[in-house]
């Protein structure tokens, strides 16, 4: 029995799928020349096309070096329909196949490509018909996109030439042109069509042309015989070229006469674009562009038309990548020949192309279709009936238009002062610079629109729920645009973009909205207050045209006079004549210029084509990667990652699967994103057990090994449904209550909301039925609609900060300053009097001393009346708010108290607090209308409560020291401990945008997330992204543009500050990562140190990311390594280990009896260039400070007052900062003590946290940053002195 053949890893295929020659049968082109010596030939004869040869990889095998060529005999086997049109079975007769051909294997030997339908090809090959022509005519290309049962795509181009027919099948008998035949060659002028059709999983369509037409010159010179020789050479190269990983290598390949280009995709989440996005925008106005865009982001039933083949394709697939990253989820059929027009009748959406000749026909015998004529730009209806097909929003179609009408759109023009290049390839590589800038300024042009329609969907999203509140979505549409945005809404696209967004996909979408945010937005995401006009969006709605898009909620407000609603004009359904001239600067095109591309040319392919040439071809290939490899310093990252992936393809396609997997191990480290694991995966599996033990005894394999092999098995998929809010059917308890509500997108916080339902459920039982929670749900959002529609005069809007917001008006009452309303904002009470609208102003809520509700005389009536006075006027204010009173009291109150505590604790969030809580109460309410409405509002008066129950008078040295306070947590549910914090100085780096080198704050939350605050302005930079899922250790900052976090899951993640990515990991530690220094080197690269729980340490080059050392320390349980005088200090519980470089222990600190904490650990400890180290012991509230001149000696212990337990220290310039639990007025806060390291004495007690200090760290000497526990989630700022 012979032995089983050795198990090799299904390699990710080249370039080619499939390759095949198609043509006439050879019957009906002998009876077609017999008729034309005869007869001659009138006009185009038509005959039936079919496959004449099949060429799919592989070429070579080890064992033969026999190409796998296939005649028509195959066309019967592993059929694959993308098609539901069928046709006869081919007839095949034995030995008819192409003469000369070589014989391939048997039939049942080759496999056809999934997605290539052999029976539907030779239609779409020649979608017009195979016609004889009587004259020769030009060359053409046309595209073809494959579709198999599962949705996946494969891509085909096809070059059709025309042939002279002649005796005995010989076209040429040697003459090199059919010129030379005369007037009257070839068979009374007969000249038969042939197609080469390419089939690749990668949309090449520029590459695969280029390449097919330097195999049609090829042709040209050769006879028939040669034909299949020539065609397998052609596809025998395009299989060997591996397809570029992701990224900015691009791959060259001589194809003589011309270097063909394959680009690679930006990043694994990008398209790959290899056609010229500007087609259509050559062909259709921007106004029809839209209305394109339009029909595909509400799916209709779609058909291009065109004269060209070719272009319906490209056109097609440049609306495709116009969409991106939106996908279209349906039928995608570019090209229909004139057997399929069937496909049309389909009642689903569908985009589809035809030839023009058929557009008479389509439009007559079908319903409800998208008309759409590539040649003249028109847009059409079927039957001449109208689509209900509405305009993109306005706003962000005059945008777009501006910015189409700013493009460059023709090379011509960018060559008219340069003279004319003699190399032509040369010429074509400044034509694609040019088309590769046309591509970047497009999509990013396209990408701005889609961030600018869909921009607020995330503010009507609830992640933890998955819920998206479409209702209330579209009433803050503009009128005019409701109908887009109805229709939108439902569609296939629109959910799976949904599905991104619920994910929280750092996708294209995401990138752009963040790079286009305000400022505002970027401080509104930090304060998550109610959603409300700002006094700034107020003034531009006045200031704006009539016809900008103004956002009436349909909600009536009867008590508001003043307001007026502009009548919007009717909508011009063609846009044709929108004036772009308001929209100002907001019409460029983003400059950002596209990323850098590098180019890698691919070696030689020497034929004959055997197993010899192919290996040597190889081995040209891994010399010259090395080489490029061995070029590069490490700091060129991005580049490496894509050579040692090419490098490692390569040696698997060689057979050395050890020198592959090394590859993968380097790309690992260097750059995740583009890590083959599953291909890795099965390299692993595919080892012989001698190279299985090889692999193993390599630290760096076995590594590699166990991180792909041990990966988890695929858990189930986790529901990722897109639910839609509505409204509770039946009775709530407490649980299902808070989720409903923050399903609602009203509140978040479940503190709050636990309030909210004790004030819903006052008086009774503890549950809330379905009409209740209706009731409150409606006056939340008609207040919500109230506020949308305020409209202050100018002249009020001049007294008032541009980013405050009116949150509440009251109805028109007498105060003792006038007849008015009183207005409510964050900052302060203003009455907006009538008659003649003017502002006067009540009082800040800084500035109030006291607020009264009292009942007032008028006649033999008593009015309840509102009195606030003010530490800046002498005269109190009145006002006779009747009913309102005792609810304007509440509010007030709370405001006060938020205003207060804000202040006192440097936390604007306080006052975003007391803004729900206000307004929850006006809700509660109007839900209740009952005589203990009141009382159950005040159940929300959080803040008035804490300020009467203890005092809330904040430590004078604590509120000097503090300077401000923020919250990572906003906008989650409850707050999250702050893990580690890392401060990093602004650089202006070549490689960064100017407001992008701010300094930034890195805090890490639970779970491996990551959030980055701008330190300029303390707004988020970066919204939470994930580095691993395991709680983090530990941060440093590293080359200036290298964050290290060690991670519980002893992996070491680097983030870019540049591109704010993470696509580096460092797996070499086999436990917890729970410390990382840094040693900066002066001319060398840094020097970085990480540590981990079983003992080991490990040095890295910062640049290579090669392991430089590594050294165990004995008993493990190491929490802490610092840098000091040249030594490692490294902390394992219950000792202080002081290590040279090479990790020979130099002394020991260990507890003993002395200090009577005998059994406890180090929590902390910090070196001091003094000479003095200081440390702390968990669960003790002391501090011990040696001299480092002798460590044997006792040390002094500082006791500090008040404190319960130790959790971390710092050093800032010539003090110690401690971080700890201490009690304050009898219950336990989180504490830090600033102590002076030449005294040794406690110089400050700040009172930091309503939980414990968990982190601290320092910027810059000048500030110190503190981070508490998951009770309070925030991060105070206090100031070194």
């Amino acid at each position: 029995m012979a032995e089983a053949a050795p198990h090799h890893p299904a390699l990710p295929s080249g370039l080619l799928e499939l390759c095949a020659l198609l043509g006439a049968p050879r019957d009906s082109l002998r009876g077609q020349e017999q008729v034309a010596q005869r007869k001659g030939v009138k006009g185009p004869s038509s005959l039936d096309p079919e496959v004449l040869s099949v060429f799919v990889p592989p070429f070579v095998m080890k064992e033969d070096s026999q190409p796998t060529a296939v005649n028509s005999m195959t066309l019967g086997k592993n059929r694959k329909r993308s098609f539901r049109k069928k046709r006869e079975r081919p007839r095949v007769e034995l030995g008819k196949g192409v003469p000369g051909g070589p014989r391939g294997p048997d039939p049942e030997d080759v496999n056809i490509p999934n997605g290539v339908d052999l029976l539907a090809l030779p239609q779409l090959c020649f979608p017009g018909g195979l016609c004889v022509a009587s004259e020769p005519r030009e060359d053409c290309v046309h595209f073809l996109v494959l579709t198999d049962v599962c949705g996946n795509r494969t891509y085909g181009v096809v070059a059709q030439y025309y042939r002279p027919l002649h005796d005995e099948y010989c076209f040429y008998n040697g003459k090199t042109h059919w010129e030379a035949l005369g007037p009257g060659g070839g068979a009374a002028g007969c000249f038969v069509p042939f197609a080469v059709c390419v089939v690749s999983r990668f949309p090449y369509y520029n590459a695969l042309k280029d390449c097919l037409s330097c195999l049609l010159t090829h042709l040209k010179f050769c006879k028939d015989f040669e034909v299949d020789n020539h065609i397998k050479d052609f596809a025998a190269k395009l299989s060997l070229i591996p397809s570029p990983p992701p990224g900015p290598l691009h791959l060259i390949f001589n194809m003589k006469p011309l270097q063909i280009v394959f680009p690679s995709r930006a990043d694994p989440e990008s398209p790959l674009i290899d056609l010229d996005l500007h087609l259509p925008l050559l062909c259709f106005r921007p106004e029809k562009v839209l209305q394109i865009l339009t029909c595909l982001l509400t799916e209709q039933r779609i058909v291009f038309f065109s004269s060209s083949w070719a272009l319906l394709t490209l056109v097609a697939e440049c609306f495709m990548a116009y969409l991106h990253p939106l996908q279209w989820q349906h039928t995608f059929v570019p090209i229909l020949s004139g057997q399929m027009l069937d496909f049309l009748m389909a009642p689903t959406s569908f985009l589809m192309g035809c030839h023009l000749d058929h557009f008479e026909e389509v439009s007559k015998e079908a319903d409800g279709l998208i008309l759409i004529n590539i040649d003249n730009g028109n847009i059409t209806y079927s039957n001449d009936e109208e689509v209900d097909v509405p305009d993109i929003p306005l706003l962000a179609a005059q945008t777009f238009i501006q910015r189409v009408q700013s493009l460059q759109l023709h090379h011509e023009l960018e060559l008219a002062h340069l003279c004319t290049s003699t190399d032509v390839n040369k010429g074509r590589a400044a034509r694609r610079a040019w088309q590769q800038r046309l591509n970047c300024q497009i999509q990013q042009m396209t990408l701005q629109l889609l961030v600018s329609i869909f921009r607020e969907v995330k503010n009507h999203l609830n992640y933890e729920h998955r819920v998206f509140n479409s209702e209330e979505f579209l009433k803050t549409r503009a009128l005019g645009d409701q109908q887009f945005y109805k229709q939108v809404l439902d569609t296939y696209m629109f959910h799976a973009f949904l599905k991104a967004r619920l994910s929280r996909r750092m996708d294209a979408f995401a990138q752009m909205d963040l790079h286009t945010q305000s400022e505002e937005d970027r401080i509104n995401g930090m304060l998550l207050s109610p959603r409300r006009p700002t006094i700034e969006k107020m003034a531009s709605r006045k200031s704006s045209t009539p016809h900008a898009a103004h956002r009436r909620m349909v909600v009536s407000m009867p008590n508001l006079q003043d307001i007026t609603v502009p009548e919007l004009p009717p909508r011009n359904s063609s846009l044709r004549k929108i004036q772009t001239t308001e929209c100002g600067s907001s019409g460029a095109v983003l400059d950002m210029p596209p990323r850098s591309t590098h180019t890698f040319k691919i070696p030689e392919i020497h034929f004959p084509l055997v197993a010899q040439c192919v290996q040597a071809f190889y081995a040209d290939c891994v010399a010259q990667l090395s080489k490029a490899i061995g070029s590069l310093t490490p700091e060129n990252s991005v580049l490496l990652a894509r050579y040692f992936y090419l490098r490692g393809l390569v040696r698997l396609m060689q057979g050395q699967l050890l020198g592959a997997l090394l590859d993968f191990q380097s790309l690992y480290k260097t750059d995740v994103c583009v890590f083959p694991a599953d291909l890795v995966q099965m390299t692993v599996e595919s080892l012989s057990a001698p190279e299985r033990t090889q692999a193993e005894r390599t630290p760096e394999l076995l590594r590699l090994i166990s991180e792909v092999m041990d990966r988890p098995a695929d858990a189930p998929k986790a529901d990722d449904r897109v639910k839609n809010f509505e409204l509770p059917k039946k009775h709530m308890q407490l649980d299902d209550f808070v989720k409903r509500v923050q399903e609602s997108g009203i509140v978040k916080d479940t503190s709050v909301i636990h309030r909210l339902f004790e004030a819903l459920t006052v008086g009774h039982q503890k549950q809330i039925d379905p009409e209740t929670f209706k009731d409150f749900y409606n006056c939340w959002k008609e207040a919500e609609a109230e506020a949308q529609e305020v409209s202050l005069p100018l002249s009020v809007m001049e007294q008032l900060d541009k980013n405050e917001c009116v949150y509440k008006l009251s109805r028109s009452v007498k105060t003792n300053r006038g007849v008015g309303k009183i207005a409510m904002t964050q900052k302060r009470l203003f009455l907006l009097t009538e008659g003649r609208p003017g502002y006067v102003e009540i009082s800040t809520f800084r500035n109030i001393e006291d607020v009264r509700s009292t009942m007032a005389t008028f006649l033999l009536l008593r009015i309840p009346t509102l009195k606030i006075k003010t530490a800046s006027k002498k005269e109190v204010f009145e006002a006779n708010l009747k009913t309102e009173c005792d609810l304007w009291h509440l509010m007030v109150k709370e405001m006060w108290a938020g205003r207060k505590l804000a202040d006192d604790h440097k936390d604007p969030q306080y006052v975003q607090q007391a803004l729900t809580h206000i307004l929850l109460m006006d809700a509660v309410v109007g839900t209740l209308q009952s005589p203990g409405a009141i009382y159950a509002a005040s159940k929300l008066s959080y803040f008035d409560r804490m300020k009467n129950e203890m005092p809330m008078a904040v430590p004078k040295t604590t509120s000097e020291t503090l300077k401000h306070k923020i919250n990572p947590s906003a906008g989650e549910t409850t707050p999250r401990a702050i893990d580690v914090l890392l401060y990093t100085p602004g650089h202006l780096d070549p490689a960064e945008k100017v407001e992008d080198a701010h300094p930034k704050l890195w805090c890490a939350l639970n779970e491996g997330k990551v959030i980055v605050f701008d330190a300029s302005s303390w707004t988020i930079h970066q919204h939470c992204f994930r580095v691993g899922t395991s709680k983090l250790n530990c941060m440093v900052m590293a080359e200036q543009s290298q964050v290290w976090v060690g991670s519980e899951d002893s992996v070491i993640y680097i983030i870019n500050v540049h591109s704010m990515s993470c696509n580096k990991q460092l797996t070499d530690h086999s436990a917890s990562v729970t410390g990382l220094a840094v040693q900066d080197g002066l001319q060398a690269p840094s020097t970085v140190y990480s540590c981990s729980a079983d003992g080991t340490v490990l040095a890295w080059n910062a640049s290579s990311l090669q392991v430089t050392g590594r050294f165990q320390v004995h008993g493990g349980g190491l929490s802490a390594i610092r840098l000091h005088g040249g030594r490692l200090w490294c902390c394992t519980g219950d000792s202080i280990l002081v290590v040279n470089m090479n990790g020979y222990p130099c002394q020991e600190l260990k507890i003993n009896g002395r200090f009577k904490e005998t059994g406890s650990s180090f929590r902390g400890f910090q070196l001091m260039p003094e000479e003095q180290l200081w440390a702390a012991c968990a669960g003790y509230p002391d501090v011990y400070v040696w001299s480092l001149q002798d460590l044997a000696q006792p040390p002094q212990r500082i006791h500090l007052e008040d404190c319960s337990e130790i959790n971390c220290m710092i050093k800032v310039k010539k003090q110690i900062w401690v971080g700890a639990t201490g009690l304050s007025q009898g219950r336990l806060k989180g504490k830090i003590y600033v102590m002076d390291a030449e005294r040794r004495t406690v110089e400050k007690e700040l009172l930091a946290h309503a939980d414990t200090v968990k982190t601290l760290c320092s910027a810059e000497d000048r500030y110190v940053l503190s981070g508490a526990g998951r009770e309070e989630g925030k991060i105070a700022i206090w100031k070194v002195e």
